[in-house]
């Protein structure tokens, strides 16, 4: 007979102990999330699946009350948030999501919110995912993007075409969404290559999630950097967002997420104007930290905890309680 293993750790004992302390049993901890596979990526190993998306969401329910974005909200404005309080939260609108994510949520009694960007369901693909597909389909060992000005790219090895998918992705990011478009549909001209239709949701699994009991937020249409976008197009990307959801769901999306999301960078004080003035609740960013009754319900930050070892997600939960997220 096996003797008896004590779950005791470092990390543990630290969350442990920082969750009872009252200045942090107060604070309000946001997980970001974007896709479960239903298998490891060798190739993207920092992409969750549902194995350890399980394993994250029992660590979770043993230290944390996790609650529904909207509830914790409500509670931070009434200065009610009960301790070790946490939401989930998924962006961009993957279909694993609703095939993976969804029943891994419902065994915990999970409900988490989901923020979509309508421009690419049933059957659209967002401009990153072109990119990392593409490359990774690419029967050539090189890809030559020169005559674009994206430069040459040696892609025999997988460690170089990951690399490649960095690199491209990093260059495009920032341009305005009608130059980021067309730059990946000169790549996707030099490159024909078959691409997927079915990596994000259709409007019926939208349906699903919020049937499901989950809540649906905006995530504007196209995911343009707010920061590098027309004010009147930015608007219209919140603005359009939010109405497709409520046609789809039939009901208000209350909450709001930056695409990218990082305050200074990819939003700004005009752009929480938007938000607030468009009629949402709350918004989020991808600052790390904490929420506590005197955040900016409108910047709430979030963290994306993608561990797979239980000491270090326990670690990285306890350095974002610490911390004091940025906003503008």
């Amino acid at each position: 007979m096996q003797p008896h293993q004590s779950q005791f750790s470092p990390a543990n004992f630290a969350l442990k102990n920082l969750l009872s302390l009252g200045g942090f049993n107060k604070r309000l901890s946001i997980l970001i999330y974007h896709r479960v596979l239903a298998q490891p990526d060798p190739l993207s190993p920092e992409v969750d699946y549902a194995e350890s998306f399980d394993q994250q969401m029992s660590w979770l329910t043993s230290y944390f009350n996790i609650i529904p974005l909207h509830e914790a909200v409500q509670k931070l404005r009434q200065n009610k948030l009960s301790p070790c309080t946490a939401c989930i939260t998924f962006d961009d609108g993957y279909a694993d999501n609703a095939t993976n994510a969804l029943p891994i949520l419902q065994k915990y009694g999970i409900s988490a919110t989901f923020f979509v960007s309508t421009g690419f369901l049933d059957g659209g693909r967002m401009w990153n995912d072109t990119i990392i597909e593409m490359v990774q389909k690419i029967p050539e060992p090189a890809l030559d993007l020169s005559e674009i000005g994206l430069g040459q790219f040696e892609i025999s090895t997988s460690s170089q075409r990951k690399e490649t998918i960095n690199t491209l992705l990093n260059k495009l990011k920032y341009l305005p969404l009608k130059s980021r478009e067309l730059k990946i549909k000169e790549i996707c001209t030099y490159y024909p290559v078959k691409l997927p239709t079915d990596l994000m949701m259709t409007s019926e699994q939208v349906k699903l999630l919020h049937n499901s009991g989950m809540e649906i937020g905006g995530h504007t249409v196209n995911h343009p950097i707010l920061a590098c976008t027309e004010d009147t197009i930015a608007r219209e990307e919140i603005a359009n967002g939010k109405e497709t959801l409520e046609s789809i769901i039939r009901s208000p999306v209350r909450a709001f997420a930056y695409p990218n999301g990082k305050p200074w960078q990819d939003y700004l004080l005009k752009h929480v104007e938007m938000v607030r003035n468009l009629g949402f609740e709350a918004a989020v960013s991808t600052s790390r930290g904490a929420a506590n009754n005197s955040s900016d319900i409108y910047q709430l930050p979030r963290i994306g905890p993608w561990d797979q070892k239980k000491a270090r997600f326990t670690l990285r939960m306890v350095q974002n309680i610490l911390k004091n997220p940025e906003t503008i």
